[in-house]
């Protein structure tokens, strides 16, 4: 009884963790944002691909892209900062 109460807890909590990691929002949102329209990062000025690839967030309808995690972090402190950089 205890073996098969605590194989369906296994696979329940599996089932729902992998569920909340795979939520397709993200990508449908960047679908209907605003397109990024500089070729570097927003935060550091630095290649998009100069740290192994961009990050790219949605905020307000318009995709920010970022040369790396640490910027996303100091744009999210400052968002007003940057984003006046887009206009």
């Amino acid at each position: 009884m205890k073996t098969t109460l605590r194989s369906f807890l296994t696979t329940a909590l599996l089932g729902l963790t992998l569920a909340a990691c795979s939520s397709p929002e993200p990508v449908q949102a960047a679908d209907k944002a605003k397109p990024y329209p500089l070729q570097k990062c927003l935060v550091s000025g630095n290649d998009l691909d100069s740290m192994g690839g961009p990050v790219s967030k949605v905020y307000n309808g318009q995709e920010i892209k970022f040369c790396c995690k640490p910027c996303v972090k100091k744009f999210e402190a400052n968002q007003a900062k940057y984003l006046a950089k887009l206009k």
